[in-house]
C-alpha cells in the first residue's frame, strides 16, 4: 500500500473546467438558517464529494463570499451549484412543483432511518436545519418524509455538517447502487 499524492488523487478527479458536464446525484439540499459559518463550509466541501445538483442557503444562513465559509469549503464554493433563498418555503414548492421528494434531516415520530431510502425516493430534496431547533415544524409539513440518524450514546444529535456528511453520501451509495 502506498498513499497517493495529492496529483495522483486528482487524475481520478472531476476539473472546474468541466464540472458543468459532470454527472450530479439528483439532490437538492436546503440549509435553513445555519448558524455556523465553518457548518455552511462543511456542507459545501462535503457536498462536493457527493456531487449533488444543488445547494440552497435560506433564512439566515450565512453565505459566500465569507472568509471562514471560503476557508472551509476549500474551492467547493466554485464546483457546487448554490443559491441563497431567503424563505425555504419558496424553495420547496418550487421542487416540489417539479415532482422533487422533499426529505427533513431531523428526529420526528415518523423518520425512519438514514439507510432506508430507496431508489424510489429519487429525485429528492434534504432539508437540513439550525443546529439548536433543528428543521421547524413549519418545514416539516411540507415534507414527504424525515429520516433520522440513530443515536446510541446519551445525546441526541450529531454535529449539522456531520449529520448531513452521513446523510448525503449514504444517499450517494444509495443511488449509485441503482443507476
Amino acid at each position: 500500500m502506498k498513499k497517493l499524492t495529492h496529483d495522483e488523487i486528482s487524475l481520478k478527479r472531476t476539473t472546474i473546467e468541466n464540472i458543468s458536464s459532470a454527472r450530479r446525484m439528483p439532490v437538492y439540499v436546503i440549509l435553513n438558517s445555519i448558524r455556523s459559518n465553518y457548518n455552511v463550509g462543511s456542507i459545501f466541501r462535503t457536498s462536493d464529494g457527493a456531487m449533488i445538483e444543488k445547494l440552497y442557503l435560506c433564512g439566515y444562513t450565512p453565505y459566500p463570499p465569507k472568509k471562514e465559509i471560503l476557508k472551509t469549503a476549500l474551492g467547493a464554493t466554485e464546483s457546487v451549484n448554490w443559491e441563497y433563498v431567503k424563505d425555504p418555503l419558496t424553495v420547496i414548492k418550487e421542487l416540489k412543483s417539479r415532482g422533487i421528494k422533499i426529505c427533513a434531516l431531523e428526529l420526528t415520530d415518523k423518520s425512519k432511518s438514514y439507510y432506508d431510502i430507496s431508489k424510489n425516493d429519487f429525485p429528492l430534496a434534504l432539508v437540513v436545519g439550525n443546529e439548536i431547533s433543528g428543521v421547524s415544524q413549519e418545514i416539516l409539513d411540507q415534507c414527504d418524509f424525515s429520516i433520522e440518524i440513530p443515536q446510541y450514546g446519551i445525546k441526541q444529535s450529531l454535529n449539522v455538517a456531520v449529520a448531513y456528511g452521513i446523510a448525503i453520501f449514504e444517499m450517494r451509495k444509495i443511488f449509485d447502487m441503482n443507476v
